[in-house]
Parts: structure tokens; C-alpha cells; sequence
């Protein structure tokens, strides 16, 4: 490594975000890069941080490539957790905000886990579509479908195409039409998904090698040791702007590096104009340089261990190793919120 080492990190400014409302939500899937949980504290995001990184997003988000008022799952700016359906009032609120500071190509993601009766989707969808709201996301994967019955999204699917037209993102959509020809109904769990289906039905489909899924899933993918990831930066994955996130504490998540804080959203502009002091978030200069850093660093100060199984990818190594070190301690302002890294191993 050079003795010129790098000084600031310069985020680029986000063009596509998604806002945590709460990390809480009513189940607990295997995959989820975020760790999401019914367990979390719920702790929702206040009105008036929200009106904060609003208006501080509303100066950069872009518009899908087919205009404002259409949405895309890496354009414009929606409303997530968790399960941003548990506080529907505050998500009212949260669009209209956005839809009042004009921010494009609004949508919000779900789970269906609400999706009851068709009356009270259709209503829920046509508030939220008054209030602002352009397009709706509806998760479908087998691990959602371990714990929301496939018809309550089977539901959503058909009335949000009547209330929101093509603005219905479905995702992913490989699934959803593998559990129509399937004949699912209910919930189903993932080992009879698979005795159903077999293992090709995935490879179909994008399943990221992060978050709760390098715990819960990583028989399902190759392993490494640790070596085999040194030499790699993550500059890219923290400057990145494009599908970044906020959560409910008001921490910039770069893309999709869970519990990694770049700051506080609601001073954004000066994040990314000013930028990131690397001798003050050591974590973020080890990860920005090179990962071999951050994994010597972890085992000459808190006793570190190389799994023996290995790890899925360079992000599963870089997860393991926060973890480990946000399990000892909370003095490292990047690794937010510290809650997260409790929850990885949880779920079905």
C-alpha cells in the first residue's frame, strides 16, 4: 500500500434513493440484506427528519428514463423498511411530502402482508395514488412467500395494475409466475419450494449474496477464504448514487451495504460536497483502499477469526467483520445503526 493514502471519501450525489420508514416488519426473511425484523424496535422515522432528507434528496433524485410520473426500480425515489405498510398513516404523510417537493417516480415496496381483502387494497392504493404516489413495488421471492399466503400478493399484483397501469413493478417476476403454474396457495416454506421447483428456479432470479443471506443461505453458494477478496476496493460500492438509502435513524446507507453509515442524510449536500474524513470513520478508509485492511485491522484489534467454511463474496467478509466488531463495541460512528447486526442471524 502507498504512504499517500486516501484523505476523503466523495459520495456522488444520489439520483435514485429509497427511505427506511422503520427497519420493523412482520416477518423476518432469509435474504434480506438489511436484516429486517418484526423483533426491531419499531422507532419510525419522524415527520421531521423526513421533511429534512426530502428536501434534501429533492435536489438530485432523477426521474425514470420514460418520465416523472413512471417508475423504475433503480430511478426515482421510494418508501421501504421493513414494511412500510405497518404505519400506512406515516406513509400517507411521506408521499404526499415527496409528491409536494415534486421528487419523481414515487413508488413504495411491500410485501402484501396486508393485502386481505380487495376493498382494502384498492383503497389503500387509491389514497396513496391521490396523495402522490406513481407506481407500487411488490416483493415476491419464496422467502416472502414463507410467510405472506401467495394469494393476499397474487391480489396486489391484479388491483395495483388496475389502479396504477404498468406502474406495477413486480419483483421479481420469474417467481410470481412460477407460483401461478406451481398452484400456490398459502404460505410455503422454502425446502418444499425447492423439493417443488428444484434448485434451477433460482438461478433464475437475482439473489444477492448479502446481508441475512450470507447467514441463512450460504449453503447455496460457493465459498472463499478470506484471501482470495484482498486487493479488492469498495470505493465504487460507497460513492455510488444511484439505488442508495436512508433509513429511520437518518443514516446514508451507500447502496447496499447495510449497516454502514456515511452520515447524517440530512445534512447531504455537504457529505457529498465536502466529503467523508477517513481518519475519523477508519472503517470506511480500510473498505475504501483495500479490504485486506479492515481484516487485518479486525484481527490484531479484536481477535478476529477467518471462517473455516469461508465466505459467498466481498461483501459477506466485510459483513462478517463489522459484525464481529459492532458485537464489541459502539465506537465506530460508521457502523450504523448497531441494532442491524443483531438480527443477521435470525429468520425461518
Amino acid at each position: 500500500m502507498s504512504e499517500m493514502k486516501m484523505r476523503k471519501l466523495f459520495p456522488s450525489s444520489p439520483v435514485s434513493a429509497g427511505i427506511f420508514l422503520s427497519y420493523k416488519c412482520s416477518g423476518e426473511c432469509r435474504h434480506c440484506m438489511y436484516a429486517c425484523s418484526h423483533r426491531w424496535k419499531a422507532n419510525w422515522i419522524s415527520e421531521e427528519d423526513l421533511k429534512a432528507i426530502l428536501s434534501e434528496l429533492s435536489n438530485s433524485i432523477q426521474p425514470s428514463p420514460l418520465g416523472p410520473n413512471n417508475v423504475g426500480i433503480n430511478y426515482g425515489l421510494h418508501f421501504t423498511g421493513g414494511e412500510p405498510f405497518l404505519n400506512f398513516k406515516l406513509l400517507v404523510k411521506a408521499v404526499r411530502m415527496a409528491s409536494e417537493l415534486r421528487i419523481p417516480s414515487l413508488f413504495v415496496e411491500t410485501n402484501c402482508f396486508w393485502c386481505t381483502e380487495d376493498e382494502l387494497v384498492r383503497d389503500r392504493f387509491l389514497e396513496l395514488k391521490d396523495a402522490g404516489l406513481n407506481g407500487i413495488l411488490i416483493s415476491v421471492n419464496p422467502f416472502v412467500v414463507e410467510h405472506v399466503p401467495f394469494e393476499r400478493i397474487d391480489r396486489a399484483v391484479r388491483i395495483g395494475r388496475e389502479v396504477f397501469g404498468a406502474n406495477v413493478i413486480v419483483y421479481q417476476e420469474v417467481f410470481y409466475d412460477q407460483f401461478k403454474v406451481l398452484g400456490v396457495r398459502g404460505t410455503l416454506q422454502f425446502e418444499e419450494y425447492l423439493r417443488m421447483a428444484g434448485f434451477e428456479g433460482l438461478l433464475l432470479a437475482e439473489l444477492l449474496p448479502m446481508g441475512r443471506a450470507c447467514y441463512k443461505l450460504g449453503n447455496l453458494f460457493r465459498r472463499y477464504p478470506a484471501r482470495y477478496f484482498f486487493g479488492e476496493s469498495c470505493v465504487r460500492e460507497l460513492t455510488r448514487g444511484w439505488h442508495v438509502h436512508v433509513d429511520n435513524y437518518c443514516n446514508y446507507i451507500p447502496g447496499y451495504c447495510a449497516g454502514l453509515s456515511l452520515g447524517d442524510a440530512r445534512r447531504l449536500r455537504s457529505i457529498c460536497e465536502e466529503g467523508i474524513d477517513l481518519e475519523e470513520h477508519p472503517i470506511l478508509g480500510f473498505l475504501a483502499r483495500d479490504i485486506r485492511e479492515l481484516f487485518e485491522f479486525s484481527v490484531r484489534e479484536f481477535g478476529y477469526k477467518e471462517r473455516r467454511e469461508g465466505y459467498v463474496s466481498k461483501c459477506h467478509l466485510c459483513l462478517d467483520i463489522r459484525r464481529h466488531i459492532a458485537l464489541q463495541t459502539n465506537e465506530f460512528k460508521e457502523l450504523k445503526p448497531r441494532e442491524f447486526y443483531f438480527h443477521l442471524e435470525t429468520g425461518f
